[in-house]
């Protein structure tokens, strides 16, 4: 195993990481949403470790993070809602999935052996820092083992890759809290996943409501596991009370919660609060989570589509 070592969010952090993934190593970077998994994209090798570390499987593609839209469009083939949709949103938690243009020079395995390739322009200065400082595309998927709760805090990163990655670039916590909103652009306008960005707020932008894949597809985001996102205790969702031997993670007025993600009921604190919390609960010993119902509005979707993944039944 190696050293992990924990790099400060100044210029000399930030440019000890970008050397490490220069070198071929992975680096966990701080974005508004969650801690990512960096490696250089275009690098089999890279991408290779990333899959390595977090035990991923290999069919299930990754995102590419960019520092800007002109970056951005030298990967893929633009199209007008592409346009419309970054202008509106980038940098920010919305991902897109586009055409993979010819010779784009990314590792196959980060597109899966897809058509198609993810991107995303984080919002996080720290990022978007290491982006500049790397000159290259950074694939950078969840910092955590596959299936299990994502990271928003650098102490979640190293309980779970300790010893598996070179560094982690600590910036406190991620404000969003959730992985980005996903959306497919190789046809009609496609929600793959709900995240950080609202729905709404998307279909505003276009004009015009998103589509929805249909059950059973090709896994052609991340994110679209049945089991995702689970921590080490059995979950029940859309509880009023816990059941004997269970803890309740609360939302709104919630009583007897051992934690509430938003006693006030905002779906924005929750979300903030979601991982960490989980988090915490796991940490804790909890043997059975029951959930308080959330609202399935807003970022509430974001909410509700991670809880329904973390409390399906797990893969083996």
């Amino acid at each position: 195993m190696m050293q992990t070592r924990t790099l400060p969010a100044t210029d000399a952090g930030i440019k000890a990481a970008a050397a490490l993934i220069a070198q071929g190593q992975l680096v966990a970077m701080p974005t508004e949403t969650v801690y990512g998994l960096a490696g250089d994209a275009r690098s089999g090798t890279a991408v290779a470790r990333i899959f390595e570390a977090k035990g991923r499987p290999s069919f299930n593609p990754l995102i590419v993070h960019l520092p800007d839209v002109v970056a951005a469009r030298d990967f893929v083939v633009w199209d007008d809602a592409a346009d419309r949709l970054a202008q509106a949103f980038w940098p920010g938690p919305l991902t897109l999935v586009l055409p993979l243009r010819e010779g784009a020079g990314l590792s196959p395995l980060v597109t899966a052996g897809q058509p198609s390739v993810a991107l995303r322009v984080p919002a996080h200065p720290i990022a978007r820092a290491l982006l500049r400082a790397c000159g290259a595309p950074l694939a950078a998927p969840s910092a955590n083992p596959s299936g299990r709760i994502s990271p928003t805090r650098a102490e979640h990163v190293r309980s779970g890759l300790e010893g598996r990655i070179a560094a982690i670039l600590d910036a406190g916590a991620c404000g969003v809290g959730v992985e980005s909103t996903i959306v497919g652009l190789t046809g009609a306008p496609t929600l793959l996943r709900p995240g950080g960005l609202p729905v709404e707020a998307i279909e505003a932008a276009l004009g015009a409501p998103l589509a929805r894949p249909g059950a059973g597809g090709a896994i052609t985001a991340p994110g679209q596991l049945a089991s995702h996102y689970a921590p080490s205790a059995a979950m029940r969702l859309n509880a009023d009370a816990p059941a004997p031997g269970e803890v309740l993670l609360g939302f709104g007025g919630a009583a007897d919660a051992r934690l509430n993600l938003s006693v006030a009921g905002d779906l924005v604190e929750a979300a903030a609060n979601l991982f960490d919390y989980l988090h915490r609960l796991d940490a804790s010993g909890a043997r059975a989570i029951a959930v308080s119902p959330i609202p399935d509005t807003g970022l509430g979707r974001a909410i509700n589509d991670r809880l329904r993944r973390a409390a399906a039944p797990r893969q083996p």
